[in-house]
Protein backbone atom coordinates (compact mmCIF):
# COMPACT_ATOMS: atom_id res chain seq x y z
CA UNK A 1 0.00 0.00 0.00
CA UNK A 2 3.03 2.12 0.52
CA UNK A 3 4.03 1.80 -2.67
CA UNK A 4 0.92 3.25 -4.19
CA UNK A 5 0.45 6.01 -2.12
CA UNK A 6 3.83 6.79 -2.83
CA UNK A 7 3.41 6.33 -6.80
CA UNK A 8 -0.04 8.30 -6.60
CA UNK A 9 1.94 11.64 -4.82
CA UNK A 10 4.55 11.51 -7.86
CA UNK A 11 1.99 11.02 -10.40
CA UNK A 12 0.33 13.72 -8.44
CA UNK A 13 3.00 16.12 -9.02
CA UNK A 14 3.74 15.56 -12.50
CA UNK A 15 0.08 15.93 -13.40
CA UNK A 16 -0.29 19.14 -11.60
CA UNK A 17 3.35 20.69 -12.42
CA UNK A 18 2.67 19.79 -16.83
CA UNK A 19 -1.06 21.71 -16.58
CA UNK A 20 -1.48 24.94 -17.63
CA UNK A 21 1.94 24.74 -19.78
CA UNK A 22 1.02 26.19 -23.54
CA UNK A 23 2.42 24.88 -26.29
CA UNK A 24 4.46 27.29 -27.17
CA UNK A 25 6.46 27.24 -23.41
CA UNK A 26 7.61 23.73 -24.69
CA UNK A 27 5.16 21.28 -23.07
CA UNK A 28 6.01 18.07 -21.51
CA UNK A 29 7.59 17.82 -17.88
CA UNK A 30 10.77 19.59 -17.12
CA UNK A 31 14.05 18.08 -15.13
CA UNK A 32 12.42 20.41 -11.91
CA UNK A 33 8.73 19.07 -11.67
CA UNK A 34 10.52 14.99 -12.33
CA UNK A 35 13.09 16.13 -9.29
CA UNK A 36 9.85 17.29 -7.08
CA UNK A 37 8.33 14.35 -8.03
CA UNK A 38 11.03 12.13 -6.79
CA UNK A 39 10.96 13.96 -3.69
CA UNK A 40 7.58 13.97 -3.13
CA UNK A 41 7.18 9.76 -3.69
CA UNK A 42 10.48 9.85 -1.46
CA UNK A 43 8.58 11.93 1.18
CA UNK A 44 5.32 10.14 1.33
CA UNK A 45 7.07 6.59 1.24
CA UNK A 46 8.97 7.85 4.43
CA UNK A 47 5.71 9.28 6.21
CA UNK A 48 3.55 6.47 5.72
CA UNK A 49 6.66 3.79 6.98
CA UNK A 50 5.13 1.57 9.75
CA UNK A 51 6.31 2.41 13.10
CA UNK A 52 8.31 0.07 15.81
CA UNK A 53 6.20 -1.45 18.36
Amino acid sequence: MRTVVAVLAGLAVIYFGSRGRSVDEGGGVSGGVVLLAVLAAALTWHLTKPGTQ
